[in-house]
């Protein structure tokens, strides 16, 4: 089937280029989320990417339909990004194709509203990541002429959906908005004052990439008499991709740290991450074990959460990355009737309370060094194992979403923040993108239903002197961070960019009580606020509210 979607595409665009269709590029809208969820996204990545990968003037977009952005999904989303970026080059820039906007009434039933903060949400993220393009589907309704020709389908116009489409958009068909527009208005301005800087960064990331397995994700076809096939399918769909509850990728995005992802299936490229997160199921091909296998002994480091692979896709017996482990599956307790299964923590991961857990895989190794074990059987489920130069932990078990033990695991690996957060709660996404000249944007996104403090630092350095930020509720910040204006350096603010024009820039505050840094020997000046200098830098205050005017700072 893969191989027929590849010569599908393929037909399509020769038909194309035959009709006179050419010097545009090609787009395939890649499908896949469902429910408010993207877990099956990966399913059209994996159905679809051979057909574009390494094709001139051909590539992929997202199509995305995710409603809200929470904590129970804004992980769905930041994967989706990372897994389809993991099969473009260089030549084909992340983008949405069908990036979902309005209030989800597709069906003008009000059995769905989502909170108009939704778009702003996501496009905040999908910008951090990289994305170039976001169409808006749809950002306004219309009507649908009468064909020209009845052809006697109940309506006899252009589009099943009757005389008015796009009942949901910002823009009605009538051309009435609704509260999403004003969020939509507000997201594609803060965007629009980067613009420049956005169109030629890249996201930065902690070297730590998730493992993409494309083959994790051939299960929409299955023999419905195949028992040992639908048993398999069922191990990829609860272990696959964010991991066990999901919680692998959870864990890793709301801690703090930003990341790719790595397709296992190909040669690894030379700037792969040192630290490669797999959520592994009992199936992984060989040549990907054989990989990671290659990885560790070269000194790069592997976080398995899931299960000790032990087949090949066919079935057969494949152990090539448990033997390099010197590791054996002793046996498995899973939740049940009568069965709780708990771990508790060793070594570095002492002291914390014991968790039931849904699974715990029992590991034996000689070289094993244990980090959880399993109360019933004193055995343990969690190991950490050197491998060549590298080194690998094994968390065989569906440990709960507990950030500080997730930042203590990746920790052992060698992980470290670049944007770290000294945040009053959980459900701050936090990255950061560059240019190629170092200029710098620090993205902070808010999912949480309540606002969160934090103090930042940038490799170990407190940004804007320790001072707390207030990210509100629901909504995100892009602040500046190391930002030519002219002859003068932004060097960091509370403000959001507005625009810049050679030595001037317009920002907007964000707290109330607002700073601008810059570093500059010449005369500052501002339309309001405070200038205070001394030794090259200069410092702007400004006091009021977030939503007073910009304020207009000039380098003379």
């Amino acid at each position: 089937m893969r191989d027929r979607y590849r010569r599908y595409v393929l037909a399509l665009r020769e038909s194309a280029e035959r009709h006179g269709v050419t010097g545009v590029p090609f787009l395939i809208n890649v499908h896949g989320t469902g429910g408010g969820r993207g877990r099956t996204f990966p399913i059209g990545i994996s159905q679809l990417f051979e057909a574009y990968r390494g094709q001139p003037q051909l590539t992929s977009g997202s199509d995305y339909y995710l409603g809200d952005l929470t904590v129970t999904n804004v992980t769905d989303l930041y994967v989706s990004n990372a897994f389809l970026a993991a099969v473009h080059d260089a030549h084909q820039p992340p983008m949405s194709l069908e990036f979902e906007a309005g209030n989800g009434d597709y069906g003008q039933d009000l059995s769905t509203l989502y909170p108009p903060e939704a778009i702003e949400l996501k496009t905040r993220l999908c910008v951090a990541q990289g994305n170039r393009l976001l169409n808006l589907y749809l950002f306004a309704g219309g009507y649908n002429p009468p064909l020209a020709e009845p052809v006697g389908d109940g309506n006899d116009r252009i589009a099943f959906t009757g005389e008015r489409h796009g009942f949901a958009a910002p823009v009605d068909p009538e051309g009435r908005l609704n509260p999403t527009y004003a969020a939509a208005r507000r997201a594609l301005h803060a965007v629009r004052g980067v613009a420049d800087l956005l169109a030629d960064s890249d996201e930065e990331d902690d070297g730590l990439a998730l493992g993409f397995v494309p083959d994790h994700y051939l299960t929409e076809y299955h023999h419905p008499a195949s028992a040992s096939r639908a048993a398999q399918v069922a191990d990829l769909e609860r272990f696959r991709g964010m991991g066990p509850r999901d919680v692998l990728a959870r864990a890793l995005l709301l801690a703090g740290y930003s990341f790719p992802a790595v397709d296992l299936q190909s040669p690894l490229p030379a700037d792969t991450p040192p630290v490669i997160a797999l959520a592994s199921a009992a199936t992984l091909g060989p040549k990907v074990q054989q990989r990671l296998v290659e990885h560790l002994r070269g000194g790069g480091r592997l976080l398995l959460h899931g299960v000790l692979p032990e087949r090949d896709h066919d079935g057969t017996r494949c152990t090539l990355l448990a033997d390099a482990l010197g590791l054996t599956v002793t046996g498995r307790v899973d939740d049940g009737p009568q069965s709780f299964p708990s771990v508790v923590g060793q070594r570095w991961a002492a002291g914390r309370a014991e968790v039931r857990v849904g699974y715990a895989q029992r590991l034996a190794g000689a070289t094993a060094e244990p980090v959880l074990v399993e109360v019933g059987s004193g055995e343990p489920c969690a190991v950490e194992v050197a491998v060549g130069a590298g080194r690998a932990l094994v968390i065989a078990a569906d440990v709960p979403c507990d950030l500080d033990f997730w930042r203590a695991a990746v920790a052992r690996l060698g992980v470290r923040q670049r944007l770290a957060a000294d945040a009053d709660g959980p459900g701050l996404v936090l990255t950061s993108t560059v240019d190629p000249v170092g200029q710098r944007l620090l993205h902070l996104v808010n999912v949480a239903p309540s606002a969160v403090t934090l103090a930042l630092a940038w490799q170990g350095v407190p940004v804007l002197a320790g001072r707390r930020l207030r990210v509100p509720a629901r909504t995100g910040l892009i602040l500046p961070y190391g930002i030519r204006v002219g002859d003068a350096t932004l060097v960091e603010t509370t403000c959001e960019l507005v625009s810049r024009d050679g030595n001037t820039v317009l920002l907007r505050p964000t707290q109330g009580d607002d700073e601008v840094v810059l570093a500059t020997d010449r005369p500052i000046t501002a339309s309001r606020g405070s200038v205070h200098g001394t030794q090259g830098r200069v410092t702007v205050r400004l006091s009021g509210g977030p939503d007073d005017d910009p304020v207009r700072i000039t380098v003379a």
